[in-house]
């Protein structure tokens, strides 16, 4: 690990803050103590509490498996009955009768005997001394507290006086903050906005500078004043933020995410638009989203010359066009200098993948201004977390309102549901079933596909199946947007397939699934304004997390949901120290410490 800043730490101290997997000083103030040992004589018992006694032991008794002390406690002014059980031979030289000496140990009294379990002789008195849980020894730990945890090493990290003293008392205590067992509100809020300062920070430390290959300074509101409908506030604030970005000498890096059928792809295609004259590429995960893509690059962009790249279409001369739209099979071929590189549902690819494009298209120290786009709503506080290293834009609202009604049903609304899809059939409209598994699972108690097929092909026409593993599948939900009523698959429709007649989506052992994917599978319906109904299927008499996703419709509003039901950590695996989950952050409460970490960062 590389330190982030030269921290002037000897070769053994940079062993040990290896061995402890931290790089700086904020990180060694946020391994606080889990307990202190109060090393100071006081004149009264401390109820359940460990403490010093100024003791003369006036006798001692072996029994088998324990040996009892009488102290005479000088400090507290009566006897107390120490007890040793089953202590090692090393034990007994620490006790001498008629020897005054200091003792440690926890002191119950009843009806007036007083009796201190497992008491230990200490030389170290008149200071509370921390304890840590961390790989090194706590002598070790200790000495490397007390030689680079001060103010002034604090300070140089960029913290702020008042937290770096609260921090430092935390390490440091005085004997009054012993005295609760709470942390108190004030040393908690330090914690979280040390913890996410720091790692705010190291973000900002990786994101690298390149000069753009080509600057555009076109405008996009001729082209926007030629569609067929008006963009929304949220799509033209980002179209707004990828304008100021293309118009710079350094290349962009911009993340824009959207709500499902937030209308992303308008944005994409203004940022080609803008480009112009030089040209743009952009890469999709399936060939159906490429397919898509250049339909609507063709309808909207008619006057810049587009293509399609995928493993099926013929190897030809790609510098001829302005605008290269095509899967990962575009990664081998031979791509013609791109000022503009597009990524679209960038977390279906691989980094190595992301990066192999960027190169590709890379000359010398130049680099193409790089976008990539996200239908997966990720709570507010992650966005502005991300913002550190990447800039984000977030389109939150959607081109027209969607008519969905959820529900939750049980095996008792079967009847009920079946009459409903018939009905929607009749109405040359079409029904997703979404099965957790394709073969059948002793562990589940829910169907399979391979189980439940028979029944909807017995009692229903055009029903299609598909799932994650079928080689076919790209071809299958073609089939069944042009001549299907039942689409019978696993979660690999959640993303990017338009299916226009769609209005209903079944999902069994919804509670399996993280409300994330729920939406996702919510937003296939309704594409096109038609009446949607999401069902979702659970043997659970009641789940909350099902009752508050019924009720919520913004994808933002899902992934801070998500955030409340999971861990903080499950969610943001990429935005996580080495793979451990942040510690004090709560990314569903603590958006304005996001804020000020921000603020403080000039991010």
């Amino acid at each position: 690990m590389k330190l982030s800043n030269p921290l002037e730490l000897s070769p053994q101290d940079e062993t040990k803050f290896k061995k402890l997997g931290i790089s700086s000083f904020l990180e060694l103030a946020l391994l606080i103590p889990h307990s202190y040992e109060d090393y100071i004589l006081h004149q009264e018992l401390l109820p359940q509490k460990a403490q010093l006694i100024d003791a003369t032991v006036e006798s001692i008794y072996k029994a088998p498996n324990s040996i009892q002390i009488t102290f005479f406690s000088h400090n507290l002014g009566y006897k107390v009955q120490g007890v040793l059980f089953r202590p090692k031979p090393y034990m007994l030289h620490q006790f001498k009768v008629g020897e005054r000496d200091y003792y440690y140990g926890i002191i119950d009294c009843k009806q007036g005997h007083c009796s201190m379990s497992m008491p230990k002789k200490v030389t170290k008195i008149g200071q509370i001394t921390p304890k840590y849980k961390t790989p090194l020894r706590t002598d070790v730990m200790l000495r490397l507290v007390e030689k680079y945890l001060t103010k002034e090493n604090l300070l140089k990290e960029g913290l702020k006086e008042e937290m770096a003293e609260e921090v430092l008392r935390l390490h440091f205590p005085q004997e009054e903050s012993l005295r609760s067992t709470q942390m108190s509100d004030k040393s908690l809020d330090t914690l979280k906005y040390i913890e996410l300062y720091a790692y705010m920070r190291l973000l900002a430390g990786k994101r690298r500078y390149f000069k753009a290959k080509e600057s555009a300074f076109n405008d996009y509101e001729p082209w926007s004043r030629t569609l067929p409908f008006t963009l929304t506030s949220e799509q033209l604030k980002a179209i707004e933020d990828i304008r100021s970005d293309l118009q710079k000498d350094v290349a962009a890096k911009r993340m824009v995410v959207g709500d499902v059928g937030s209308g992303k792809t308008m944005v994409i295609l203004a940022a080609a638009y803008m480009m112009m004259p030089h040209r743009s590429i952009l890469m999709a995960p399936t060939t159906i989203l490429a397919n898509q893509l250049f339909e609507e690059a063709q309808k909207f962009l008619p006057n810049i010359k587009v293509t399609l790249v995928t493993n099926k279409t013929k190897k030809e001369d790609l510098s001829r066009y302005d605008f290269i739209i095509g899967t990962h099979a575009l990664l081998y071929r031979e791509l013609p200098n791109a000022a503009l590189v597009m990524v679209d549902e960038q977390h279906r690819f691989g980094t190595l993948q992301r990066n192999m494009l960027e190169k590709l298209v890379s000359s010398g120290e130049k680099r193409p201004h790089y976008l990539q786009f996200s239908a997966t709503p990720i709570p507010r506080t992650q966005a502005m977390i991300e913002s550190a290293h990447i800039d984000v834009s977030l389109i939150t609202t959607t081109p027209f309102v969607k008519d969905i009604d959820s529900r939750v049903i049980h095996k008792s609304d079967f009847t009920q549901l079946l009459g409903h899809i018939k009905e929607e059939i009749e109405k040359n409209n079409q029904v997703l079933i979404v099965y957790p598994l394709v073969q059948q699972s002793e562990i589940l108690e829910y169907q399979s596909i391979d189980e439940a097929r028979g029944y909807w092909e017995k009692n229903f026409n055009n029903v299609y199946v598909t799932h994650g593993k079928d080689k076919e599948k790209e071809q299958v939900l073609l089939d069944f947007r042009e001549q299907g009523d039942i689409l019978i698959s696993t979660t690999v429709v959640e993303v990017g397939i338009s299916l226009p007649r769609l209005t209903t989506v079944v999902i069994v052992g919804a509670e399996r699934l993280g409300l994330s994917t729920l939406h996702q599978l919510r937003g296939r319906v309704s594409r096109t304004g038609l009446k949607g109904y999401c069902y979702l299927y659970t043997n659970q008499e009641k789940s909350q997390r099902l009752d508050e996703f019924v009720n919520t419709v913004s994808g933002f509003d899902i992934a801070n949901l998500d955030l409340k039901f999971r861990k903080s950590g499950d969610l943001l695996k990429g935005l996580v120290q080495s793979g451990s989950q942040f510690r004090w952050i709560d990314f569903a409460e603590d958006e304005e410490i996001v804020k000020r970490v921000k603020m403080d960062l000039n991010i």
